[in-house]
């Protein structure tokens, strides 16, 4: 009979390699239901917590062992220690909730943002024939927000004689390329922002809408206008926006930005480059000795607009690699970008797979910016005094 430590080596070994096989997701709990027989004579600091104790960087073997706000979860990709699965950050937790303070201008704040967030892996076709197309991420819509996801990026297409979202290319959407009505993901999202009358939304729409109203007659019909920031409201050439709390009192809880110059006249639908800067997305907007602009936006250090999106992601969307670029190569992107945006910091931080990480990840680099901006601490969940 193999000994209880014996038992744990080879248990674990077991686990690496489902681990990988699972994308980096450490087993489910029902898959490890039985792993209570481990002998409580191992040590305690090796050994896994069962009951949901384990903080941020405890080795694991299933999201049970993991305290609120985090998950199982291992990442290959960061090298030979990424095999042992760990509790990683998967939420806001109630202990780093942000914002507390809502006082600050509304661009005094940094909000978590899923680069094309309807792209779910595993959505099903909803056009009648199979997605081939690239994915970024892996929850649902109200999922991500339920988990602190405050910016969604969405590209929107005419398509059979309504409005999809889309993961195409040249402008036009496919069967192929289809992933569901926009009606859908916006029903998810006036289900959340019914629920929650604190929380403020953003949505940049990347628009190949080209129906006269198509926009603002989809919000209509969502339900959405009730919470729709107007044009009028946003401030422009540089100046602080309304603070946070104003914006909630006056229930203007959803921004959305079209990437279209035209449409802020003719719909009301603000054009995102007249508010914002943004950085290159891809590949070479992830060199940390770098911060270029994207094309379209104004440049990084243009204090005429005053909300900064960042994004840190690649090219090719990697659900593999995702955790390890959500990690310490993200952490440092933000010292780059604020210096390229004249000494400010972002306000927006776009990414791929958005729990992935080696520990923190993109929760960890909120954080430091909502410190950084509420009172110049390293992070808005430690006491710091302003």
């Amino acid at each position: 009979m193999l000994a209880p430590s014996t038992m744990v080596r080879r248990t674990a070994l077991l686990l690496v390699f489902l681990t990988f096989f699972n994308n980096g997701h450490a087993a489910s709990d029902e898959d490890f239901s039985n792993l209570a027989i481990l002998s409580p004579t191992d040590n305690p600091d090796n050994m896994l917590k069962l009951r949901g104790e384990g903080g941020l960087g405890t080795p694991c073997f299933s999201d049970s062992a993991c305290a609120s706000g985090l998950y199982c979860f291992a990442c290959p990709a960061a090298g030979a220690s990424g095999f042992q699965p760990k509790c990683t950050r998967c939420r806001i937790t109630p202990t780093s909730a942000f914002p507390k303070n809502t006082s600050l201008p509304f661009n005094k704040y940094a909000w978590l943002t899923t680069h094309n967030s309807f792209a779910i892996f595993g959505s099903p076709s909803e056009s009648g024939v199979p997605i081939i197309t690239f994915f970024n991420q892996e929850d649902s819509v109200l999922e991500q927000l339920n988990n602190g996801v405050r910016g969604l990026m969405l590209d929107m297409y005419d398509f059979r004689n309504d409005i999809w979202l889309c993961h195409s290319f040249r402008g036009v959407c496919y069967d192929f390329t289809a992933f569901r009505p926009a009606s859908k993901t916006l029903a998810e999202i006036k289900t959340f922002l019914d629920s929650n009358p604190t929380e403020v939304i953003t949505i940049f729409i990347e628009d190949y809408v080209t129906s006269p109203n198509g926009l603002t007659s989809l919000f209509s019909k969502a339900g959405l206008m009730k919470y729709w920031m107007p044009v009028a409201a946003m401030p422009s050439y540089g100046r602080l926006w309304p603070t946070l709390q104003t914006m909630i009192q006056r229930n203007h809880r959803l921004l959305v930005f079209t990437q279209n110059s035209t449409k802020e006249a003719t719909e009301g639908v603000a054009f995102q480059w007249r508010y914002t800067t943004e950085n290159q997305y891809g590949d070479d907007g992830m060199n940390n000795s770098s911060c270029l602009k994207r094309g379209g936006s104004p440049a990084m250090s243009d204090m005429s607009r005053s909300l900064i999106v960042q994004n840190y992601f690649p090219s090719n969307p990697n659900p593999i690699n995702a955790c390890k670029h959500n990690s310490d190569g993200l952490f440092k992107m933000l010292s780059t970008c604020y210096a390229a945006s004249g000494n400010r910091w972002s306000n927006y931080i776009a990414v791929d797979f958005y729990k992935r990480s080696t520990g923190g990840g993109a929760f960890r680099a909120l954080d430091r910016l909502n410190g950084q901006m509420e009172c110049g601490c390293e992070d808005v969940t430690k006491t710091c005094t302003c």
